[in-house]
């Protein structure tokens, strides 16, 4: 692995200050309706019901979804460019309601977006950060009526046309740090802390090479997906500007036979690694990667088709597979089943992405979609989602030990948060003083963050919180019972 230097460690000492925790329901209030609560038939479920259309210059060519204040989001781009960022309300999930049309020329095709909410100062409002056809590009979304770009940086030997080997697949936000994956040149560290005017931290190469996919951040550990790859890596992230190779922590991806397999994507749920498997048929495969040095196979499926993105819902597994797209139940690793399925002859398109919304799912077509129907509406199960999300993982883990005083506090959910909810309140760091930790807070996907605005104190014991009423699922679903844990900082 090769590095460059970093020009910037964000995570700097500050004199003690004056914070309070808010309460954990102190979160901004929705903009929408939040999310879906119709109930389905059992005829109506894997039937398209309504159709998500970007807009007028929308090229049909549409990959996830993601929840943000009560509505659903979503980002649309081809990989050639000029795409946009649309808000809907989707209570009735069958008659989605678009708030207003967006546009940009830089904006391209993304698999992932990340949203936080600034609470105080001159950047206080809601930001969400997508692909840019040279790096990444900030967009203000304060007003979902009117998200527009805030700001962008142009990374280096990061290109199109060639939409796999130099441009940027895919982003993950812990605010003010953003992890870009820019395909065989590595991965970027990116300081975002103004979003108007983001600049590279630190780039980072694979030796031998990995075309990096996608980057999942849990607190201090990186999860690097290739992209049409049969391997995958772990990164040291307590220091946030310099990520650090793990020993043991690049490993082959295997079937239960213990073969490579070549997958397209991956995801991170909790301490456990999803890749859609590509090579020699289709198919989910899960690895344990709560060990960092000898990650471990759980479970898969063999499947006809072939691979796309892979998501986690509640114990289940939402997979396109680009001439299929499929429901499975996880809920017993060592027996995954399919739930349901729908092909192209229901939905026309290569049906690469399909992701999990409460009890229906957004399937979107990469490609060869029908007009004005780049992504549809497909009930998978009959009742809404009333469950409280649950913690599935944490870093800095229970009991650790000599932990950087530049960590980030992560916690991994069983299913997609609203990222509004995540803040220091929701979720409290206390010192064994009883000092309150102030913090940034950012969510994507299951994923929420605190990023301390100081350096945490040397020979410290931390206590984290999840507090019970805080941080919600995009159903308004809020957790349940407050989960605690405790880690000790390393010395000066």
């Amino acid at each position: 692995m090769r590095f460059l230097p970093a020009i910037l460690l964000l995570a700097c000492s500050g004199p003690p200050g004056t914070f309070e925790f808010p309460s954990p329901t102190d979160a901004p209030p929705l903009r929408g309706p939040g999310g879906p609560e119709r109930t389905f038939t059992e005829d109506e479920l894997f039937q398209p019901c309504a159709y998500l259309d970007g807009g007028p210059d929308d090229w049909d060519h549409h990959n996830l979804v993601g929840p943000y204040r009560g509505h659903l989001v979503l980002p649309w781009a081809p990989e050639w460019s000029d795409g946009g960022i649309t808000f809907f309300e989707v209570s009735d999930p069958c008659e989605p309601v678009k708030l207003a049309d967006s546009w940009d020329t830089d904006m391209r095709e993304t698999h992932a977006i990340g949203f936080t909410h600034i609470r105080e100062g001159i950047y206080q409002g809601d930001w969400a950060v997508v692909n840019h056809m040279r790096g990444i590009q900030i967009w203000d979304v304060s007003n979902p009526y009117e998200p527009v770009v805030a700001g962008s940086v142009e990374l280096p030997n990061v290109f199109y046309p060639d939409s796999y080997s130099r441009v940027v697949l895919s982003v993950f936000w812990q605010y003010p740090v953003l992890y870009a994956a820019a395909a065989n040149n590595g991965i970027f560290v990116v300081d975002t802390s103004n979003p108007y005017e983001p600049r590279m931290l630190n780039h980072m190469e694979f030796e031998p090479g990995l075309r990096s996919g996608g980057v999942f951040a849990l607190g201090n550990s990186l999860l690097v997906a290739g992209a049409e790859t049969e391997d995958a890596i772990l990164l040291d992230i307590s220091d946030p500007a310099n990520p650090q190779p793990i020993p043991g922590g690049r490993f082959d991806v295997a079937d239960r036979d213990g073969v490579p397999r070549e997958y397209y994507h991956g995801n991170r749920a909790g301490d456990l690694a999803l890749f859609a498997r590509k090579g020699g048929g289709s198919g989910p495969m899960v690895y344990d990667i709560s060990d960092p040095t000898a990650p471990s196979f759980v479970g898969d499926l063999p499947m006809p088709n072939n691979g796309g993105y892979i998501f986690y819902d509640e114990g289940f597994l939402f997979m396109g597979e680009s001439s299929a797209a499929r429901v499975y139940d996880a809920r017993d690793m060592s027996d995954i089943k399919v739930v349901g399925e729908v092909t192209p002859d229901v939905f026309p398109g290569d049906l690469d992405t399909i992701t999990p919304y409460g009890n229906v799912a957004m399937l979107s077509a990469d490609s060869d979609a029908e007009d004005d129907q780049g992504t549809t509406v497909i009930p998978w199960r009959v009742e809404p989602d009333h469950e409280a999300p649950e913690v599935m993982a944490v870093s800095p883990k229970d009991g650790e030990v000599g932990v950087a005083l530049t960590s980030r506090i992560g916690v991994g959910f069983n299913e997609m948060v609203e990222p509004s909810t995540v803040f220091a309140g929701s979720i409290r760091i206390v010192a064994e003083d009883g000092t309150p930790i102030d913090a940034w807070g950012s969510g994507q996907e299951a994923i929420a963050t605190l990023f301390p605005k100081g350096r945490l104190l040397p020979n410290t014991t931390y206590t984290v919180s999840v507090e019970e009423g805080g941080v919600t699922d995009v159903n308004g679903n809020a957790v349940a019972e407050t989960y605690t844990w405790s880690f000790t900082t390393a010395g000066q």
